[in-house]
């Protein structure tokens, strides 16, 4: 969407304030033992006692509040009873709906006991997307997303997973524009102000694409690679963007 007025401003860092919550508090919670319904069921009681609802859910039938994806897993892990263990790697995505506004926020982290190569490439993903965020402004070219995404990965010593895009969101989840995590010269559209998009990088330790599970929604490496993926929602202005998933 583009906003069209304060009050669109208001109502969006409101339910992007929501998701930051939510997601803030399943990582707070997460422990080796707890089953991903069960981490699943705190954001989704999160959700709830702001007025918001899980937008995956309501608008795809998700069989889950949010996505939870562990070790190999990229995206769109559906809960379960799967229990985490010690170590694992983990990516909650949260994103919700309250009075027609929708945000989306993503996380990847690792359970301690620590592993440096798991800290490094989730500190680095974190890096790289605010770096992005940063240098947006209106009149920017959306390939150059692409681009600094790419630049980064490979500065890093990390590929980038080229089948999972940021994109636009505000009245939906998936909005125009679909921006690619990857350099396209062809590209020339450019950013505008009150756009609301997410910018969302896929780092990989390996693989630079995802192969979807039999359940229809769970996202892996082939190769058994890691990834993490951080993701805010923002909105475009004419200087420095509003993140808007920030508690």
């Amino acid at each position: 969407m583009t906003v069209g007025s304060q009050a669109d401003v208001d109502r969006l860092k409101e339910i992007g304030q929501i998701v930051a919550i939510a997601l803030q508090e399943m990582k707070r919670q997460a422990a080796p033992g707890m089953t991903t319904k069960e981490l699943d069921e705190i954001g989704g009681r999160i959700l709830a006692s702001y007025g918001a609802v899980s937008a995956p859910q309501k608008a795809f039938q998700f069989p889950g509040y949010t996505c939870i994806s562990v070790n190999h897993e990229v995206a769109h892990g559906i809960p379960g009873d799967r229990k985490l263990k010690a170590g694992d790697l983990v990516n909650i995505d949260v994103c919700a709906e309250k009075d027609g506004y929708v945000a989306d926020t993503g996380h990847s982290f690792q359970l301690p006991p620590y592993d440096e190569r798991l800290t490094r490439l989730c500190e680095y993903t974190h890096q790289t997307m605010m770096k992005v965020i940063g240098s947006l402004k209106a009149g920017v070219k959306i390939n150059e997303i692409g681009r600094m995404i790419q630049e980064e990965a490979r500065r890093g010593g990390y590929s980038v997973v080229s089948d999972l895009c940021s994109h636009g969101v505000g009245r939906a989840v998936h909005e125009w524009p679909q921006i690619q995590p990857i350099y396209n010269k062809r590209d020339q559209r450019r950013l505008r102000e009150g756009l609301v998009i997410t910018i969302e990088p896929f780092l990989s330790t390996g693989a630079e694409e995802v192969v979807l599970h039999q359940d229809g929604w769970t996202l892996s490496t082939p190769d058994r690679s890691y990834v993490a993926q951080h993701e805010h929602t923002i909105i475009i202005t004419k200087d420095k963007p509003i993140i808007l998933t920030v508690a």
